[in-house]
């Protein structure tokens, strides 16, 4: 089992930037599809960015594309989401997910471990 921490959240302007990162323990990352989600006040959680194991592949939602940028150091045991030109419409928990295996299958469903959420929040 993995155990996910994320930190780096805060209180930026809109337009300016913010990177959150994930510590993932107990076993290494590298054997995990590694993800981002993020819920707003009264909306349901939304994918965000996902990278594969080797971080080759990438899927990238449209609402943050060109903006956002996943990556990972499976040395380090941790994940990134480096978020440029920030709207306040990003303003949410942000979530690391991990979901087991090497396959690039369904990179925005079917995470079986979570964080506990670090906050975002954009001003206008």
């Amino acid at each position: 089992q993995v155990q996910l921490v994320e930190s780096g959240g805060g209180l930026v302007q809109a337009g300016g930037s913010l990177r959150v990162s994930c510590a993932a323990s107990g076993r290494p990352i590298s054997n995990y599809l590694m993800g981002w989600f993020r819920q707003a006040p009264g909306k349901e959680r939304e994918f965000v960015a996902a990278i594969s194991w080797s971080g080759s592949s990438l899927d990238i939602a449209d609402s943050v594309k060109g903006r956002f940028t996943i990556s990972r150091d499976n040395a380090k045991n941790t994940v990134s989401l480096q978020m440029n030109s920030l709207k306040p419409e990003d303003t949410a928990v942000y979530y690391c997910a991990a979901k087991p295996g090497r396959n690039w299958y369904q990179p925005r469903y079917l995470y079986n471990y979570w964080g506990q959420g670090t906050q975002v929040t954009v001003s206008s």
